[in-house]
């Protein structure tokens, strides 16, 4: 069992809920098990190992919100670090580490962004240089992660403008900018309103609202999503076929839990008929979704994988045109820091791969700002690292994307999961939505980007995520959207 401990300036810098989301990890960036408190101005981080490591943490920058910031790789003593100038050395060397990878692939940085860089520089070194601790060294230390986190926005975008423009100009094909439908009706005003931004669009086929009787099949709606999303002509993503997690299957299967031939044979049924049924139609078929977070009627780890893999092989039997998918949650895997499990994501998906089994992609699920679910926030740099990690797997990558524009009670959202920042608002949501989407896109291994929540209006996941407020307006987001999508279409076939 090892131990790291650090010291906050001053002593409330952070709430408790923050402290126990931290976590370490090695150079591979996979969280360790572990537990963190906060006792009397001290972080103690309990772990199962004592190799040196990284500490992730949630932490509030002014203005910038709370983002998760890295220090550098810590040895363990015992002697506590000091938390704010361990930071700041941390984000300063990531984010000299990435300028250098794109200057050697040929990114032009303007001097602006160089700037910022070398001033944050010049103020750790100085909070270095102080007595530790010091008030004087925590105020520099500070300043010097403002301005590193400005810094990395500023190359952030940069590198997304440099991108896109290499991506389009090169030909290669154009990115999908999807839309998920949800599970009701299509209403005429909003749809409308979802022609000008989006070339795709993506289909739940929720298996507990089809089936909600065993053998008892009503498609009625997602027939009509699928019929509106052909006459708009849209790329259109149909699944997940299997969705793990609670409430994301009819309650009536439960009877299968301790009988996982009889759970399996169930979802073959429901598979079938699916892929059937929409078999033509379809461009893409998404066949899993979060086999690597959910409880899924106490299903051991290597069940989830053999299930599956049942389910990408059943569909690719029935449908051997159409490319598939399998999407996993929570990519960065800060869950592991807090629950016992054999397979990361990226160890999971790779097994899929290794199988053969004709997957044609991954997909990641990142619901950007909600705890205990979601995705810790991240930075633009932090946020293109994990998909170039990603797309190492050797197969090209889509997003299923969303983030909060509120932060209080949301009363139609299913999930328990809130934003983890206060004083959230639409005009968040949209600048999320602007800083990270095309950055994601200019990726040449990027497919697509589906924004996952529609409205807020109806029941939903998560809370005040869609992109229609309660009352069914518009949301800043949308409008983004908009642009995002003639950008999109001008970049041709």
């Amino acid at each position: 069992m090892g131990v790291m401990r650090f010291v906050l300036s001053p002593p409330d810098r952070i709430t408790s809920e923050m402290a126990q989301l931290a976590y370490m990890s090695g150079l591979d960036r996979i969280p360790w098990r572990g537990a963190c408190r906060l006792i009397d101005g001290k972080l103690i981080f309990d772990r199962d190992v004592s190799e040196s490591g990284n500490l992730f943490i949630p932490w509030p920058i002014e203005g910038y919100g709370v983002l998760t910031l890295s220090t550098g790789c810590l040895l363990e003593r015992d002697t506590p670090y000091h938390l704010p100038l361990e930071l700041a050395r941390g984000e300063v060397c990531h984010f000299r580490n990435q300028l250098a990878d794109w200057r050697n692939a040929g990114l032009i940085v303007p001097e602006a962004v160089s700037g910022a860089a070398d001033d944050a520089a010049r103020l750790f070194f100085r909070a270095a240089t102080r007595p530790a601790g010091s008030d004087e060294s925590v105020r520099l230390a500070e300043q010097s992660l403002c301005r590193i986190v400005d810094a990395t926005e500023r190359l952030a975008a940069c590198y997304a403008e440099q991108a896109w423009t290499v991506r389009r100009l090169s030909h290669q094909r154009r990115p999908w900018l999807g839309i998920d439908l949800g599970t009701t009706p299509l209403d005429e005003r909003t749809a409308r309103q979802l022609v000008t931004p989006f070339n795709a669009a993506r289909v739940p086929l929720a298996w507990a609202e089809i089936e909600t009787s065993e053998g008892a099949r009503n498609w009625t709606v997602f027939d009509r999503q699928i019929r509106w999303c052909k006459e708009q002509e849209l790329f259109t993503c149909a699944g997940p076929l299997l969705q793990f997690g609670p409430g994301c299957s009819p309650d009536w299967l439960y009877l299968f839990e301790d009988d996982f031939a009889g759970l399996q044979a169930s979802v073959s049924e429901f598979v079938e008929a699916a892929v059937s049924r929409y078999r033509g139609r379809v461009d893409l078929w998404q066949c899993a979704g979060r086999p690597n977070t959910a409880d899924f009627l106490a299903l051991e780890e290597d069940e989830m994988v053999q299930l599956t893999a049942h389910v990408v092989e059943q569909i690719h039997s029935l449908d051997p045109r159409t490319p598939l998918v399998v999407s996993f949650d929570q990519p960065w895997s800060e869950y592991l820091g807090r629950r016992d499990v054999d397979f990361p994501p990226m160890y999971f998906a790779d097994a899929l791969l290794r199988a053969d089994l004709g997957l044609s992609a991954l997909m990641l699920e990142i619901n950007m700002g909600y705890q205990p679910g979601g995705t810790l926030p991240r930075d633009p740099i932090d946020f293109s690292r994990q998909l170039d990690a990603w797309s190492g797997l050797g197969l090209p990558l889509y997003l299923a994307v969303c983030s909060p524009s509120g932060d209080h009670v949301d009363p139609l959202a299913r999930r328990r999961d809130q934003p983890l920042e206060k004083g959230i608002t639409p005009a968040s949501q949209q600048a999320w939505l602007a800083n990270y989407l095309p950055l994601a896109m200019a990726k040449p291994y990027m497919h697509g980007v589906f924004w996952r929540q529609l409205h807020d209006c109806v029941p939903h996941d998560f809370a005040h995520a869609g992109l229609f407020d309660f009352h069914r307006k518009a949301k800043p987001a949308l409008t983004t959207l908009a642009a995002l999508g003639e950008a999109v279409r001008q970049w041709g076939p």
